[in-house]
């Protein structure tokens, strides 16, 4: 079992930068492909990126290609979201979840474990 804890969201003016962290405790989290989910008020909760146990393969949600970047420290048990030129859109809570496999990795359904979340609020 893993327990992941997000830091590093807050409220920033359009056009900055955050870079979030997830912090893994408990077991083997270098054995979980990693991804990261937001979700806006009103709105399902939306795939934004997942990375592989390696850290080689790094994929992306429609709304995330080019200014988000997702990476990992498996010696710091961490994985990481940057997040550049913020748009209000990218308002939502941020979310990092851990699952076995890369299979399905859109799906939330198919993460076993998730943190609590944290804010990202963009003004304009």
């Amino acid at each position: 079992q893993v327990q992941l804890v997000e830091s590093g969201g807050g409220l920033v003016q359009a056009g900055g930068s955050l870079r979030l962290s997830c912090a893994a405790s408990g077991h083997s989290f270098s054995t979980y492909v990693m991804g990261w989910f937001r979700q806006a008020p009103g709105k399902e909760r939306e795939f934004v990126a997942v990375i592989s146990v390696s850290g080689n393969t790094r994929l992306y949600g429609s709304s995330a290609k080019g200014r988000f970047t997702i990476s990992r420290d498996n010696a710091k048990n961490t994985v990481y979201l940057q997040i550049d030129t913020l748009k209000p859109e990218d308002t939502a809570v941020y979310y990092c979840a851990a699952k076995a496999t890369m299979l399905r990795y859109t799906a939330a359904s198919e993460y076993n474990y998730w943190g609590q979340g944290t804010q990202v609020t963009v003004s304009s």
